[in-house]
């Protein structure tokens, strides 16, 4: 008898001991950088980026080639592709395709993944990905479809709480 209430006690405290390490298990922190693709060429469906565009690709390639970079997630067009590009090649991280319909979906992809990420979306839906991050601050309105020059910074803290900034690529 003696022995199997020495058992359950042993069972008792390993359950209690994973439970207590599973609660107090910390986020990793990160930062997502969320941008919308650069300015395109307007006479196509899926337009390829513009001289500026490309020059905005590049430009952030070079703000956020010291921010170790993990992950890079791109809607599947030519344009956000593009926009891309730079950071994939200099981090090293393939660029992932994301369905920009399904802001729920990458929420928890992000969330789940360790190290900085750059998204790249459109227009219409880079506020929907950011106001998730915002909490019960104020929400940020869709994009226009002339501005291209905002680089969202979001940083997951490790207890799982956030913070949004909007800047503009010149402030890098």
């Amino acid at each position: 008898m003696n022995r199997l209430r020495y058992f359950k006690s042993v069972i008792f405290v390993i359950i209690t001991l994973a439970f207590q390490y599973s609660c107090t298990q910390k986020q990793e922190s990160k930062t997502i950088y969320v941008v919308r693709h650069a300015e395109k060429l307007l006479l196509e469906d899926d337009p390829e980026l513009s001289v500026a565009g490309s020059a905005r690709a590049v430009k952030l390639g070079q703000i956020l080639e010291d921010k170790q970079i993990t992950h890079v997630f791109s809607t599947n067009t030519i344009r956000t592709i593009a926009t891309a590009r730079h950071v994939s090649n200099h981090s090293g991280a393939e660029i992932e395709a994301y369905d920009a319909e399904r802001h729920d979906d990458l929420v928890n992809e992000l969330k789940k993944r360790k190290g900085n990420i750059l998204v790249v979306g459109h227009s219409n839906t880079v506020h929907h990905l950011v106001n998730y991050f915002v909490g019960d601050g104020v929400k940020y309105p869709e994009l226009e479809d002339i501005e291209y020059d905002y680089i969202f910074v979001v940083t997951l803290d490790d207890k799982g709480g956030s913070k949004v900034e909007r800047k503009l690529y010149r402030d890098f």
